[in-house]
């Protein structure tokens, strides 16, 4: 979010055309294409941005879906592995490095990456740098208004109450996103206090930048709760108690039925 919102105040509105002859390398052959496809997009709903955008947020969030639902597998089973994780660190809690030997021993014999939660991000940050950079830049997206709200205005110089709603929507589907994630991953300390504080810098944020780009969050936030409720809120939350990856479970009962099992 930090790189998303660097210094997207100040940028100055520009035609699509104008993009694809702009010295910016990144802007001439990336943030040009979205800026395209947006185009495009708004000629088949007659002229409204407020369409292009969604359909082109639903675009490249399908395309990273498959990213997504790796990233979730893995995180099944790294809570699956926490009671090994936890007996290896009580063990070895007075030699860090053979601490650190024994859980790569133990991420490698049950397949799992700690480092695969970091691949989405790595893969999303420069699409949605180039979708958020071209809501910005684009003129067009601007000058036009949708369900009667200017795009290029931010609430704070609208004057109209009504405005507000779309920063308050941003702020209250970021909550929600973020306690359906939190349902299946818990958390402590200071990130349990992220989840209150991020909606809050969202509003924030929202509130001082043109419409498009709270209205982009919100798309993009609507999506991320509809695919965490097939990942997460219909998946059973974690106990602890779950077997890892790779292991049989026993077989339960008692006597020879369970023999027989």
């Amino acid at each position: 979010m930090t790189l998303l919102t660097g210094c997207t105040a100040a940028t100055t509105a520009i035609t699509t055309g104008e993009m694809s002859e702009s010295h910016s390398w990144w802007t001439r052959n990336v943030v040009y294409w979205f800026s395209l496809m947006l185009d495009k997009f708004a000629d088949w709903f007659g002229g409204e941005y407020g369409l292009s955008i969604l359909l082109l947020t639903i675009i490249v969030r399908t395309i990273i879906l498959p990213l997504m639902i790796k990233q979730y597998k893995n995180t099944k089973a790294m809570q699956a592995l926490q009671p090994e994780m936890k007996k290896v660190r009580e063990k070895f809690k007075d030699d860090p490095k053979k601490q650190q030997e024994e859980m790569m021993k133990l991420y490698q014999t049950n397949q799992v990456n700690p480092l695969a939660g970091c691949l989405p991000l790595i893969v999303q940050m420069p699409i949605f740098i180039a979708l958020y950079s071209s809501i910005n830049k684009n003129i067009a997206i601007r000058e036009h208004t949708f369900i009667g709200l200017k795009l290029g205005v931010s609430p704070s110089e609208a004057g109209h109450w009504y405005y507000y709603l779309i920063p308050i929507v941003a702020a209250m589907t970021t909550f929600i996103q973020s306690r359906m994630m939190a349902s299946q991953q818990p958390m402590v300390g200071p990130m349990k206090g992220l989840m209150y504080i991020f909606p809050v810098m969202i509003f924030v944020m929202a509130i001082n930048f043109p419409i498009a780009l709270p209205l982009y969050w919100i798309y993009s936030n609507i999506y991320t709760i509809t695919q965490n409720y097939f990942m997460y809120a219909r998946s059973p939350k974690p106990t602890g108690d779950e077997p890892k990856p790779n292991q049989k479970q026993k077989p339960r009962g008692k006597g020879k039925e369970a023999r027989a099992k």
